[in-house]
Formats: structure tokens, C-alpha cells, sequence
């Protein structure tokens, strides 16, 4: 009996010590998981958006202003960010560069740049915003933040010529700089009625909700192009 017990002893033992070693196998793999995992979820994406009336959210309530809407639907994408509404209304693209070095911070990872519609309303030259926005992205790019212009599109009002050359500005800028472009900001929105506002300039909640729906394949993939290069 006593050889027996014995046996059974030994059985026993080494099947405790397959059994404690599996467990220790298995610690090891979830660590090891769970730091893979920590490994991958990046902190969210500070994205600036600087601009005019459009980005702030102009005759909107705070939450409807396409950096918020934004932000939801590129959360909904899996793309987290903290997006900044640097829009002042009013503002043209000169002076989106006055304000550019305390507008955007250091720590920004990117930046979109919406800005002209207001030179445009007002026939400025287009060799100005054209100027301003060239340095603003020049300025951006020397300090290492990545670009996304948004592009507009002048009235036709001012006749062709005008509308050729400021038209040209951003996709001209974007080749120039190698930098993305969405070519039309308002686009599926300018003049479209239920969409703009009773001044049928800025959008309604339901127009930027259009907006966002438009650029999100853009600025989504600019995004994810800037968390890609952040690992």
C-alpha cells in the first residue's frame, strides 16, 4: 500500500506542477496581452481647426459647430480626438496667420486649415489669402504639425476671372506643399435651401451635419495617416 500511496503521491505532484505551470503560462500571455494592447491605444489625436465663422459654429449652439460633430463622427470611426475650435468669425485668412503661432499649441498633431471664405465674400485680391495661407502652411510645416486644407470656392459675383484665380489658391498651395486638400468646404451645402441659415451663408445644424458627412473620408484618412506616423 505504502508503494502505492507512493505512486499516487508522485501523480498527484506532477500533475499540480503541469497545473501550476499552465497557470503561470497563461498569466504570462495576458500581460503580455494587455501591454499589446495598451501599446495600440493611442492617445487621442489634439486637432486643430482653424478657420472662420464656419468652424466656430456661427449662429449655432455650441454643440452643433462642425469641430464637435466632427469629433463624434471620427470617434464613431474609431479615430479618438480632441478637436479644437480656433474659428473666430469674421476672420480672413490673414488673420488666421496673425493669430496662427497662440491659436495652434505645441503639442497640436494636426491641424485643418479653413480659411478664405471671407476674402472671398469680400473680392480681396486674391494674391492676399493666397500669400496668408501659403505661410501658414509653410509655418506649420517648419514646425512639424501636419496640414489638411479646406478648400473655397469664390462667388459669381466677381466674374470669372476673379473665381479662376482665387479657386486656384488651396489646390495650387496643396501640390505646392504636398499637403491634402477637401476642395470645397461647402460643398452639397452653398446655396442649398433648408441647409444655410437665413443669411444663406452659414450652415444649419442639419448643413454642417452635411459638411462633416462629406469631408469625413478625408480627414479620416489624413488622421489615420498622422496616428500611423505618431507610432
Amino acid at each position: 500500500m505504502a508503494g502505492a500511496y507512493g505512486n499516487c503521491f508522485g501523480a498527484v505532484e506532477r500533475v499540480g506542477r503541469t497545473f501550476a505551470w499552465a497557470m503561470v503560462i497563461a498569466m504570462l500571455s495576458l500581460i503580455g496581452m494587455k501591454g499589446a494592447e495598451a501599446q495600440t491605444q493611442q492617445p487621442p489625436l489634439k486637432v486643430v481647426v482653424l478657420g472662420d465663422s464656419l468652424t466656430a459654429g456661427y449662429g449655432l449652439p455650441a454643440d452643433a459647430a462642425f469641430p464637435v460633430k466632427l469629433q463624434k463622427a471620427l470617434e464613431a470611426k474609431g479615430i479618438p480626438t480632441t478637436m479644437i475650435n480656433a474659428g473666430v468669425s469674421g476672420d480672413t485668412a490673414s488673420g488666421g496667420l496673425e493669430r496662427l503661432d497662440w491659436s495652434v499649441p505645441a503639442d497640436a498633431d494636426a491641424v485643418i486649415v479653413e480659411l478664405g471664405a471671407n476674402d472671398a465674400l469680400r473680392g480681396t485680391d486674391p494674391k492676399v489669402p493666397r500669400q496668408a495661407l501659403e505661410e501658414i502652411v509653410k509655418r506649420l510645416k517648419a514646425r512639424n504639425i501636419p496640414v489638411l486644407l479646406a478648400g473655397m470656392l469664390a462667388p459669381p459675383n466677381y466674374g470669372p476671372d476673379y473665381a479662376r484665380e482665387f479657386n486656384a489658391i488651396y489646390p495650387d498651395l496643396a501640390k505646392q506643399y504636398d499637403v491634402p486638400l477637401y476642395p470645397f468646404f461647402l460643398d452639397g451645402v452653398a446655396t442649398v435651401s433648408g441647409l444655410n441659415q437665413a443669411d444663406g451663408i452659414h450652415p444649419t445644424a442639419a448643413g454642417v451635419d452635411r459638411v462633416v458627412a462629406n469631408i469625413l473620408p478625408t480627414v479620416e484618412a489624413f488622421l489615420r495617416t498622422v496616428a500611423g506616423q505618431k507610432r
